[in-house]
């Protein structure tokens, strides 16, 4: 009713994670609401199975619902792919401006708070990874933004630290999603916590 009533339109919903998966693969949303919490098949699994399997068309953008601010299985998704999380008592407005962010291509969360939850989770859930990247292909300055990405710089906070232009570090940022095939911001900060450019408890700059 919320998204709605604001002009988005919404095709399917579901039950639980299961029909979730096959909503998406009938419908081919543009953005997917996801509760982590479901009988059947969860949301992490759900998750994993529209942003891995075979796709036709644009991939979805999946913003995870939970209950929790720091909740572990948000890390996990993700990892997995998600763009970011909401709390369920989400306020209406926030939640369509979500909605519409994550349409555009942002990631949904500020890179400060997805640093503090992924340096809460990245250490214990190493082993079951899902997202590695080989950063090889990222030039000296690709990898020195994304790792002042990682620790929770906004883009102006970059462009003010690397003594440059707010178009050029779009571009440095768009060449590092581009190469290491990630969507957004939010897998750019999983990467550099998996690969190690950046540890958990290094701190911001």
């Amino acid at each position: 009713m919320i998204l709605t009533a604001s002009g988005i339109e919404v095709v399917a919903d579901a039950a639980d994670g299961a029909e979730a998966v096959d909503a998406v693969r009938r419908t081919r949303p543009d953005v997917v609401l996801m509760d982590v919490r479901m009988p059947r098949m969860d949301g992490l699994e759900a998750t994993r199975r529209i942003l891995g399997g075979p796709v036709t068309g644009a991939t979805p953008r999946v913003i995870i619902l939970t209950t929790f601010d720091l909740d572990q299985y948000v890390y996990a998704a993700l990892s997995a792919g998600a763009s970011g999380f909401l709390l369920k008592d989400v306020s209406p407005e926030h939640l369509v401006g979500a909605v519409r962010l994550v349409r555009a291509g942002d990631a949904l969360l500020a890179p400060s708070i997805t640093r503090r939850l992924i340096e809460r989770y990245a250490t214990r859930d190493a082993r079951t990874a899902t997202l590695h990247r080989d950063l090889s292909g990222l030039t000296p300055r690709e990898v020195e933004v994304l790792r002042l990405l990682a620790r929770g710089l906004s883009n102006a906070e970059l462009a003010a630290q690397l003594q440059l232009s707010d178009a050029t570090v779009k571009t440095h940022i768009a060449r590092i999603l581009s190469k290491l095939q990630l969507r957004d911001r939010a897998q750019a900060i999983v990467a550099a916590y998996e690969t190690g450019l950046v540890t958990p408890g290094s701190g911001t700059p």
